[in-house]
């Protein structure tokens, strides 16, 4: 699925009513219907008062196409138009007309005198502002969006939430809406992926609203969001000749005194994913740990607590090092000639992220596409501070296409870098902010890498199944009980989530009881 900027959307638009032959009009007439069908199959003509906000652009016709269907199938509604321009759009016009035929009138809101009363238990639906907006709301605009976050009401958003921006960060977090949900036009939006934004986007779905997809093709958008159809096409099937030595060597590198439970998860990890062969190689106070954890993993040592000399005699198909590590200078020694002398695929994290960091020149010595792994405080020891999400992204790509590494960015929404595409994850929750949780990722994709994923596409399958973990898990284990290890007791119903009609999907969710 692709994210789009606000102005790919701007010309796909273009595109789908010339293409289609159909109007502006009606473009919008079909997308705000798609709302309204929406909000009406879950109130279900409930009396419940619903106040809409609309702006004087096409954001604001959308709010008066949604308000006139909502006024003809008999609910309680308000309707006001924020009048902060004397600048209209011709589709906005033409819907404010065709709500006033029908008697209601919306309501000009001309000052803050002329706020409406809410109540708690109404709700409010946002149309003021849509991802063109470029300017921060001021004066009683502003101060509209204050009061409707100080009702505490239900929110939701049409298309986005008044005042956020599509392309850059926030200047004055008081001038944006703080949406309950966000109904979004065909595409997830990048600014929805960001944790700088956190507080103005709670849940949030995308309304198909037929922007011609051929053309979107065209653009060659380099945001990517990642669903299960995509998934499904990297997964590779296993064919009945295969045997172990089909599905690669994982070795996975790291442990040192009192942190060989790091190694250990992300080792069981390769395995869990399939790699047909794994090894660990270890300080020798981790090798009866592992060989008794992990019986299927083979096991070779280094020094007595910690990794000196890095010189294991396996010949593995891909390597994944720093789980447990440590940075002791004679790890970081060993580590220096490792690299020198390695032309293996390599998974990096952990303590072999901080030693790269440490030793930037070490950068040059990656084998081309090499999987790093950080989490924000790595990351930023990696390429540096920045000022916003937006330039950490180009940060990042700027790190990605220098060293031709690949960037697993772990997060709310793991970003997955590759020179300059990007490809956000959509599985996961907070069950997975738990110590270990990174090693075990580091496991899957370095097993994935063995089994012959290239290593962007082994990322991406890596973070999506270990989000999803999480994902199938929580009904059974809140957020709380969830541990590392459990990421890898519900990775079968993961993967085999991937074959799951939508339709069984629906009725097991239906089925399922909610827990405390």
């Amino acid at each position: 699925m692709y994210i789009l900027s606000p102005q790919q959307i701007a010309k796909a638009d273009k595109a789908t009513i010339k293409n289609n032959g159909i109007t502006s009009l009606q473009l919008m007439e079909y997308a705000a219907t798609q709302c309204f069908q929406w909000l009406h199959q879950r109130l279900q003509g409930q009396n419940i008062k619903i106040h809409i906000f609309c702006g004087i652009g096409n954001n604001g016709g959308d709010g008066l196409v949604i308000a006139r269907h909502l006024h003809q199938h008999g609910y309680n509604i308000d309707c006001y138009v924020v009048n902060f321009s004397d600048k209209r759009t011709p589709e906005f016009l033409e819907n404010y007309n065709r709500l006033k035929e029908l008697g209601k009138w919306p309501k000009v809101i001309n000052n803050e005198l002329e706020f409406p009363t809410i109540s708690f238990e109404d709700i409010v639906i946002d149309a003021i502002f849509g991802i063109g907006l470029s300017r921060k709301p001021t004066g009683y605009t502003k101060k509209l969006i204050q009061y409707i976050n100080s009702t505490k009401v239900f929110t939701l958003a049409i298309d986005f939430p008044s005042g956020l921006f599509g392309d850059k960060s926030v200047s004055d977090k008081k001038s944006v809406l703080k949406a309950g949900h966000t109904l979004t036009f065909q595409t997830p939006k990048l600014a929805f992926l960001l944790p700088e934004n956190q507080e103005f986007i709670n849940t949030w779905e995308v309304i198909d609203i037929g922007l011609d997809f051929n053309f979107i093709e065209s653009l060659k958008p380099t945001v990517n969001y990642i669903s299960k159809e995509d998934i499904l096409t990297i997964y590779k099937p296993r064919n009945k000749w295969s045997h172990k030595g089909t599905f690669g060597h994982s070795l996975l590198i790291g442990g040192s005194f009192g942190k060989i439970g790091a190694i250990t998860l992300a080792s069981k990890a390769a395995l869990k994913i399939g790699s047909g062969l794994v090894s660990a190689y270890v300080p020798k106070c981790g090798y009866n740990i592992i060989q008794i954890a992990i019986p299927e993993v083979m096991v070779e040592v280094d020094e007595d607590n910690t990794l000196s000399y890095f010189n294991f005699k396996t010949t593995p198909t891909v390597i994944g090092i720093g789980p447990g590590m440590g940075t002791h200078e004679k790890t970081a020694i060993g580590f220096k000639n490792f690299l020198k002398e390695n032309s293996l695929p390599l998974v990096i994290d952990a303590d072999a992220l901080n030693l790269l960091s440490l030793n930037p020149e070490l950068l040059e010595l990656l084998p081309e596409k090499s999987v790093l792994t950080p989490h924000p405080k790595e990351l930023e020891r990696l390429i540096g501070i920045w000022e916003n999400d937006y330039d950490k992204l180009d940060k990042a790509i700027a790190f990605s296409t220098k060293h031709n590494v690949i960037l697993v960015i772990k997060g709310a929404h793991t970003v997955i870098i590759s020179g300059k595409k990007l490809t956000f994850n959509s599985t996961g929750n907070p069950a997975l902010a738990t110590a270990g949780s990174g090693d075990v990722l580091t496991g899957l994709i370095t097993g994935l890498v063995a089994q012959g994923y290239e290593a962007e596409l082994a990322a991406i399958f890596g973070v999506y199944l270990h989000g999803k973990t999480a994902d199938v898990a929580i009904q059974e284990t809140g957020y709380e009980t969830f541990i590392a290890s459990s990421i890898l007791d519900y990775l079968p119903d993961a993967l085999l989530d991937l074959f799951t009609p939508k339709e069984i999907e629906k009725e097991n969710l239906e089925e399922e009881e909610p827990t405390d």
